[in-house]
């Protein structure tokens, strides 16, 4: 009815500001100056229009020109120091993100999202900083948000496959980058980002069969090409770390997958799969105190039976290492046979006997006497069925008689070569002796 009134365009303007349509606000309150230009009001709202939009310098530009009309308005020297500083966080964020400094760029964005609050390149950003620094939900959440309000947004689909990819939802995460390819072919960040999820979805699929079908070596090199591919990804790493660890336990390369399995802890502290494969690798190490802390932390997790059973038999063993290993001072096997036993304690007990010292200093002297009684307690255990079972299984043989401190070294080692008189040892010359049974 009168499309020639500047003041008619500046009041839909403020309408449709109050409704958060700031494109089309901005549209009313151009077309205000453009038909006055003193319209003190119509350039406050375009510039106001233009910074809650994130196109800080073109709202300077306009709050300059309200000063210009008017150099006391007080509205007009607040929006303008606003407007120069979203200015400065910007240029704050972008530094900061080329030195990778995400969490110090959401700072910046939340400060700007606050004088502009409907830039999508701002929340942008700030999600694609929150995805870096593993924060998901929060970066799917502003990602989605921008959706609602434009489902062809590239860049909000691009965020959307990255929060999927560093979740390891890898083929989700192509469809995204895919769509977002799909609505800016150029896009140079959802370009490389499906490359390396295709890449790296291959290889771990190759590795694991190489893996199925016995052929480790192969595998060992598949999981570490892809370990390569994108070093952000920690998630998956995590996953491929665990998966070279368990290569490289059936290499019986122990130590190797102790280190790849910690690895993958470092990355998501979480990850009980690695946790128990790192466990059962110290366990086969004999290194038991570090088994039971994994399995403890497996545990207070998931409180399974399995777990408490896995837990229970690391203590146990954590506590057999710290008694007398009686098979190491036999020098036999755990699954040693009767005759292996006897053999060993021959061996042995001639060996450490203290008569074949009696030239050699009193340290000398006393060491192979300690031995000699260890050898002979070792001998009286592991050469009795019950104690050996006793023994085996973790349980205390001082219980039901079993006292270790009443045996008798000499009546052990007489019993065993026939009694007095069926043994000597007599030297045959300096250093040396042989032996003579009766």
């Amino acid at each position: 009815m009168c499309p020639k009134n500047a003041s008619y365009y500046g009041n839909r303007a403020a309408t449709l500001m109050m409704l958060g349509r700031f494109r089309e606000a901005l549209g009313d309150a151009q077309q205000s100056v453009r038909l006055d230009d003193s319209f003190v009001r119509g350039h406050l709202r375009e510039g106001k229009c233009h910074l809650s939009l994130g196109n800080a310098m073109a709202a300077c530009r306009s709050f300059q020109r309200a000063l210009e009309l008017d150099h006391k308005n007080a509205q007009a020297q607040q929006e303008f120091k606003n407007a120069n500083a979203v200015i400065e966080y910007e240029k704050i964020a972008e530094t900061d993100f080329e030195k990778r400094d995400f969490r110090k760029v959401v700072f910046c964005m939340d400060r700007a999202l606050e004088f502009a609050p409907a830039c999508h390149r701002f929340k942008i950003l700030k999600a694609e900083c929150l995805a870096m620094l593993g924060r998901y939900p929060e970066a799917q959440s502003v990602a989605s948000d921008i959706l609602r309000m434009d489902s062809t947004n590239a860049d909000a689909l691009y965020v959307r496959g990255l929060c999927l990819y560093y979740e390891d939802c890898i083929e989700k995460a192509v469809q995204f980058f895919v769509q977002a390819l799909r609505m800016a072919p150029d896009h140079e960040k959802a370009c490389v980002a499906c490359r390396n999820a295709k890449a790296l979805k291959a290889k771990k699929e190759d590795g694991n069969k190489a893996f199925k079908e016995g052929n480790y070596k192969l595998a060992y090199e598949l999981y570490t090409e892809a370990l390569g591919i994108d070093p952000n990804n920690i998630k998956t790493n995590a996953k491929l770390f665990c998966n070279r660890g368990t290569v490289n336990s059936k290499l019986r390369k122990l130590n190797d997958a102790i280190e790849d399995c910690t690895n993958a802890v470092k990355l998501d502290d979480t990850y009980i799969k690695a946790y128990l494969r790192r466990a059962q690798c110290y366990m086969d190490t004999e290194q038991y105190e570090e088994a039971v802390r994994d399995y403890e932390k497996v545990y207070q997790t998931e409180k399974t039976k399995e777990h408490k059973q896995l837990l229970k038999n690391a203590q146990l063993e954590l506590k057999k290492s710290k008694r007398k290993d009686y098979y190491k001072i036999l020098g036999v096997d755990k699954n040693a046979s009767e005759d292996e036993i006897k053999k060993a304690y021959r061996k042995r007990a001639l060996m450490h006997h203290p008569d074949r010292h009696s030239g050699a200093s009193a340290e000398v002297q006393k060491e192979e006497e300690k031995k000699f009684k260890e050898v002979g307690e070792a001998f009286t255990i592991l050469s009795d069925p019950k104690k050996k079972t006793r023994y085996d299984s973790g349980q205390d043989l001082d219980e039901e008689g079993m006292n270790m401190g009443d045996f008798d070294a000499n009546n052990i080692f007489k019993a065993f070569f026939g009694g007095p008189g069926g043994f000597s040892f007599e030297a045959s010359g300096p250093g040396n002796f042989f032996f003579q049974f009766g």
